[in-house]
């Protein structure tokens, strides 16, 4: 029973690792997401400058223009990438909670084992002592 149960606590130890994992990952594409976004700020607002500014030049002002259009791929494709992650995650912490559940089965399995143990072994103890008192009174 020890075994079984030692098994189940390394699989679900090894389970929570791995979404240890992938919950750092996804924290690291979150912040990847939000670097892209604060470059589509910076970009918008150095945009909004050079357009206000006394003398315009079209050829930055065009390349600001595709940047953002970029940023904004970037940023759909990123989403994209923690929608997946975030899909993946969730089917971890499922895996997670079964494999707890199985391990909390067997442990109290195994209490109980050792309950009935200890009671037949209480038994057996409160039998042998009433047979030698027994056998006391049968010599005296």
């Amino acid at each position: 029973m020890q075994v079984v149960l030692d098994m189940r606590e390394k699989e679900l130890e090894e389970r929570q690792m791995e979404m240890a994992r992938i919950l750092a990952a996804l924290n690291s594409q979150r912040e990847k997401l939000q670097n892209i976004e604060n470059a589509q700020e910076a970009n918008k607002s150095e945009l909004e400058a050079l357009c206000t500014s006394e003398n315009i030049d079209i050829q930055q002002i065009e390349s600001h223009r595709d940047y953002g259009i970029r940023l904004i791929t970037d940023a759909r494709n990123q989403e994209r990438v923690i929608a997946n992650t975030e899909a993946i995650l969730k089917r971890k912490q499922q895996e997670v909670t079964e494999a707890h559940q199985k391990v909390e089965v067997l442990r109290r399995l195994k209490e109980k084992q050792e309950k009935e143990y200890y009671k037949e072994f209480l038994q057996a103890e409160a039998k042998e002592i009433d047979d030698i008192t027994s056998a006391r009174f049968r010599f005296n």
